[in-house]
C-alpha cells in the first residue's frame, strides 16, 4: 500500500496576514486561492513539493457549527491549542532567522531536543503552533 498525505488544513482568522505569512515570510507558493461570500481557502505548499499541500481555511465555515462552537474555536486558535503543524528543513537555524525577521511570535528558539532534532517554533497569525524541525 502506497498512501502519501496530499493535504492539511490549518484554520485562519485573517486571510491576508495568514496568506503574507505563508507565502512571504514561509517561503510556501500559493497555489488556490478561493472565496465564496465573506469566506475564503487559501493554498499553499512548498515549491519543492508540489503534491503536498496545506489549506487555509476558515474555521467557522462549516453550517454546521453553532455560534458557541465558532466562538469556543476563535478562542481555541487565539491560544494556539486548536491546530499545529510540523514543517521541516535542512537549516532550522536559518528558517528560523528568515521567520524571526517576520512579525512572529516567537514561541522557541531553535533547541537541540533530546529526542535528538533541532527545532524552534512560533505561532502562525491566527495563532497556530508552527513547529520546524531539522531535516
Amino acid at each position: 500500500m502506497d498512501i502519501a498525505i496530499h493535504t492539511s488544513f490549518l484554520p485562519h482568522t485573517d486571510a491576508e496576514a495568514s496568506l503574507a505569512f505563508y507565502r512571504d515570510v514561509v517561503g510556501f507558493e500559493v497555489r488556490q486561492d478561493v472565496g465564496y461570500q465573506d469566506m475564503r481557502w487559501i493554498t499553499v505548499g512548498p515549491p519543492s513539493q508540489p503534491d503536498v499541500n496545506l489549506v487555509l481555511y476558515p474555521p467557522t465555515a462549516d453550517p454546521g457549527i453553532t455560534e458557541e462552537e465558532g466562538r469556543v474555536i476563535t478562542e481555541m486558535i487565539a491560544k494556539g491549542t486548536y491546530a499545529s503543524i510540523m514543517l521541516a528543513t535542512p537549516d532550522v537555524d536559518a528558517a528560523f532567522a528568515r521567520i524571526q525577521s517576520g512579525d512572529v511570535e516567537i514561541v522557541q528558539e531553535p533547541t537541540e531536543q533530546p529526542w535528538g532534532k533541532r527545532d524552534c517554533a512560533f505561532r502562525d497569525p491566527a495563532g497556530n503552533m508552527v513547529r520546524m524541525q531539522q531535516s
